[in-house]
């Protein structure tokens, strides 16, 4: 069976730049990955032909031979121990290829150009502070482009170097009988260029350590687990890549009377009996000060009340939320004498009153009533 044209097979035109050849190899050797397609014999047929095509066209000589002399004039350079498995190719593909979309080896290897670190900065807030926004400095630890080298890591005046091992490739071929393994070259490290004389303050890296301050603006209404991105404001990228950005991750303190849920905030308020049976008006605190609170008479412990539009307003919208109470009604302690009498003469007309005065508790005592005569 004859052999399909090896441009035909990536779907560029004879004239096209070895970008446009490796683009078309990922494109097609992607969409025919055996991974891809598993049991797919079709697939993987049209996956080896990818391979073999991309290996002669990437390839100056044998590219050259192919154009003027077609498959006969590569065939005959493919011995036992030559490239006629694909293995040049099956290595673009695990390592040049998905190196470069997963962030790996790949292009951003060879040059050594990688991006800095993302850089993550807890700030504990305030419940006000969170709730209104606020300015605040930041010190922060980070590695910035050394100024000496300019972020080259070469002493001022002298330059890195082509590797002679790899070339400026960043990655050596290994032989290992039908396959060429490609890794990362020992030498320069995947850089492609050595340092002969590296920067005295930088030793080379590129970056130096320093603690920067910054002004990190909160918005009102955050809340503990929101993120502020500061973009370009991590650390520096390696010879020349771009810079990380510094993510601010907001902590609420737990406060001394509120508690927030979402929108709303709640708080417990204790008040007097003698305020919970007669009724009244109490003040309550809110985030922007004390209010009048009306209990009505023969207010319950536990009893809610809605302060409306005293709540937040969250980060996202939603409308402001509510402020609600819950009384707590505070047993007297550390009476004297005359005290405990006036409320055992206070019992003793509530006594007479029977069951008016305590209608849930009579009807408690009525329900263990039933449950002991029921057993």
């Amino acid at each position: 069976m004859s052999k399909r044209d090896y441009y035909e097979v990536l779907g560029v035109d004879k004239g096209a730049s070895d970008k446009d050849i490796k683009k078309a190899f990922r494109r097609m050797a992607m969409k025919h990955h055996p991974d891809r397609n598993p049991d797919d014999k079709v697939a993987e047929e049209s996956f080896k032909e990818v391979n073999e095509a991309y290996e002669v066209l990437s390839d100056g000589q044998k590219k050259a031979a192919y154009d003027q002399y077609g498959h006969a004039g590569v065939d005959a350079s493919a011995g036992a121990g030559g490239f006629g498995g694909g293995g040049a190719a099956f290595s673009d593909v695990f390592g040049d290829m998905f190196g470069d979309i997963f962030g790996g080896g790949g292009g951003g290897g060879r040059s050594g150009v990688k991006r800095g670190s993302d850089l993550r900065y807890t700030m504990e807030l305030d419940l006000e502070e969170a709730v209104r926004g606020v300015s605040k400095e930041i010190r922060i630890p980070t590695q910035v482009e050394c100024t000496v080298c300019d972020g080259s890591g070469a002493k001022p005046g002298t330059k890195a170097k082509t590797c002679g091992t790899c070339n400026g490739a960043g990655q050596v071929r290994m032989q290992q009988g039908f396959f060429s393994v490609q890794q990362t070259c020992p030498q320069c490290h995947g850089k492609g260029s050595v340092i002969a004389d590296p920067c005295r303050s930088c030793h080379g890296d590129g970056r130096v350590q320093e603690s920067k301050t910054l002004s990190v603006k909160i918005p009102a209404g955050v809340d503990t687990g929101d993120r502020i991105r500061l973009t370009g404001e991590g650390e520096a990228g390696v010879h020349g890549g771009p810079t990380g950005d510094l993510y601010v991750q907001v902590s609420v303190r737990e406060h001394s009377i509120f508690q927030r849920d979402g929108k709303h905030l709640y708080c417990e308020v204790p008040i007097a009996f003698t305020d919970a049976a007669l009724g009244g008006e109490i003040e309550v605190p809110t985030l922007d000060g004390r209010v009048k609170l009306k209990i009505p008479e023969g207010a319950q412990s536990g009893k809610l009340f809605r302060l409306r539009g005293k709540g937040v307003t969250q980060v996202r919208g939603g409308g402001q939320g509510d402020l609600i109470c819950k009384i707590a009604i505070e047993t007297p302690v550390n009476l004297n004498k005359q005290q405990k009498e006036l409320l055992q003469e206070f019992q003793a007309t509530m006594d007479a009153g029977k069951h008016k005065h305590s209608p849930k508790k009579s009807s408690w005592f009525e329900g263990v009533k039933s449950f002991f005569e029921d057993i």
